[in-house]
């Protein structure tokens, strides 16, 4: 059988104990059905609406690239790819017209 690494030190010698996972080398035992829950990152537009992979969102304002002199209109339409946990940026998105980049989440409204 295969386990997660060790979320403590992320050692590959993991054990099963019962209902839980035991790490040898740091002496960390976790839930592997507890850690999964607490792993998924919840994120809202800016209508408070949760936001999930895959969801289709358009942008509610105008927004400049950075780096670059595009600027991307209201009312421009996105998939999200991913949601990554970041200071920033939220999503990762394809957004039509500009290709793929990284978009903050209170910046869109799910269509």
């Amino acid at each position: 059988m295969s386990f997660p690494p060790c979320p403590n030190c992320q050692s590959e010698f993991v054990y099963q104990d019962q209902n839980h996972l035991v790490c040898p080398e740091c002496a960390h035992e976790w839930n592997p059905s507890e850690v999964a829950a607490e792993d998924t990152i919840t994120v809202k537009d800016a209508n408070g609406t949760l936001l999930a992979e895959g969801d289709k969102v358009t942008l509610a304002k105008d927004l400049k690239v950075k780096g670059s002199s595009l600027v991307l209109k209201i009312g421009t339409k996105a998939v999200i790819r991913r949601i990554v946990d970041g200071k920033d940026h939220q999503l990762d998105c394809k957004v039509d017209g500009a290709g793929e980049m990284m978009v903050t989440a209170q910046f869109v409204k799910k269509a």
